[in-house]
């Protein structure tokens, strides 16, 4: 035991330092403040906790029931919502609850197609989303790489979905959530919109707010938002179920009570509550001035990086970026996205390969690479930098198709991030 907790702990020493080394480009990954990884790996972690605050099926929650309070009114007052959930296990989690409140089996979905950019929990069929309810996609037009809006509302005419969902995992623009609300007041249908990706962004006012139109909002902590990875619920506004579900007084059950039971007990059992505390410390971290200035320049960046590569000819999906995020379609460059993030793995690069809209490659090959800013911006690069860091992605592809070694790139890339600590402890 003691030689495997060895390892265990040297494996994880080897991961810090990959960290430390490299360039972190994954759109959905960043790096927590010292407080956030504190109260991560808390004592917390000890301490069952079904229920909510107040209403435990445990004893001696009297202080986590603080701890859990103090998430929820961070996050409202960072989102102007009048109800928050702050259990989930995870932005998927927090998805399958919602349903699980709203829908039944065999319910029609309407939700942004996997392919073009979409998220697993949004009616792929591999996903329980796709197995459990009838999903329908929209898409982005071929000819501008924005979501084809009339194709949003011919389908949700054509189908009648109980649901419609907005949100993306690789969608670089902004959303237009009141044609969404306008769609589904239409066809009666509840708008969920997943902010998972942008919901730092939309926390500070530098992106649409969806708390304004859409029924149920859900997210992620980590990614921009900058916590530890998680999920939440929220609704800008609780409402009357409009499904006819009654208490036993006869009365329609709130939304939000359907909600918070869609966590416990329909979807999960005990919270994490040393992830509540760490989401608690990040809520109240990206409420200050220093993570407005932290948002605008993740997108400052973004919008950098994708005005340099696309100087260098690179096929960037709706031809640039309002948030974090940037589509890249290789093709033109006779590389597949395996390729490419096999390439600049080897420089010490880390993106994800990535589907492209159209795409004729497999799931497991793709056309593209999906690339990001929050990490990077962390680690406190500028614009300036988004410079250095596309000379070396391209200068990666290139070495990469002409079999040439990586070896001198990855000793620049780790010189270069040098300047750019990231642990305190």
């Amino acid at each position: 035991m003691k030689n495997l907790n060895q390892n265990i702990f040297s494996l994880i020493d080897k991961e810090k330092e990959r960290q430390i080394k490299g360039i972190e480009l994954i759109a959905s990954e960043n790096y927590v403040s010292n407080n956030v990884l504190k109260a991560t790996g808390s004592i917390l972690t000890n301490k069952y906790a079904e229920g909510y605050p107040g209403k435990r099926y445990y004893g001696g929650c009297e202080i986590v029931d603080e701890i859990e309070k103090i998430a929820i009114e961070n996050l409202k007052v960072l989102f102007n919502a009048e109800f928050a959930n702050v259990q989930p296990h995870s932005g998927s989690q927090a998805n399958s609850a919602v349903y699980l409140a709203c829908l039944r089996p065999g319910d029609k979905i309407l939700g942004f197609d996997l392919s073009h950019g979409g998220h697993l929990t949004h009616g792929s069929a591999v996903n329980f989303s796709g197995k459990l309810y009838e999903p329908f996609f929209y898409g982005i037009s071929r000819k501008t790489g924005l979501i084809d809006y009339d194709q949003v509302k011919n389908l949700a005419l054509k189908h009648k979905p109980k649901m419609i969902i907005c949100g993306a995992s690789a969608y670089s623009r902004d959303w237009d959530y009141s044609f969404f609300r306008d769609v589904a007041d239409e066809v009666n249908a509840i708008l969920l919109a997943d902010i998972s990706h942008p919901s730092g962004l939309i926390a500070k006012g530098l992106l649409n707010d969806p708390l304004i139109f859409c029924d149920i909002v859900t997210s992620t902590t980590h990614k921009t938002l900058r916590g530890p990875r998680g999920g939440i619920i929220m609704m800008g506004s609780d409402f009357e179920n409009p499904f006819g579900k009654m208490n036993k007084k006869g009365d329609l059950i709130m939304m939000s009570s359907l909600l918070n039971s869609a966590i416990f007990p329909g979807t999960q059992g005990g919270p994490l509550e040393h992830i509540v505390a760490a989401k608690a410390v990040a809520f109240q971290e990206a409420l200050s001035d220093d993570f407005f200035n932290y948002a605008t320049q993740v997108i400052k960046n973004a919008s950098r990086l994708a005005y340099g590569l696309k100087s260098l000819n690179y096929d960037i999906v709706s031809e640039g970026t309002d948030n974090h995020c940037i589509l890249i379609d290789l093709r033109n460059k006779e590389i597949n996205g395996k390729d490419a993030e096999n390439a600049l793995g080897l420089s010490n690069i880390t993106v994800n390969k990535n589907m492209v809209p159209f795409d004729t490659q497999s799931p497991f090959v793709t056309s593209g690479i999906r690339i990001g800013s929050p990490a990077i911006t962390t680690r406190g690069l500028k614009e300036s930098e988004m410079d250095n860091i596309v000379e070396f992605i391209d200068e990666s592809l290139f070495l990469f198709k002409n079999q040439k070694c990586h070896k001198d790139l990855s000793k620049r890339v780790n010189s270069f991030m040098k300047k750019y600590p990231i642990f305190k402890i």
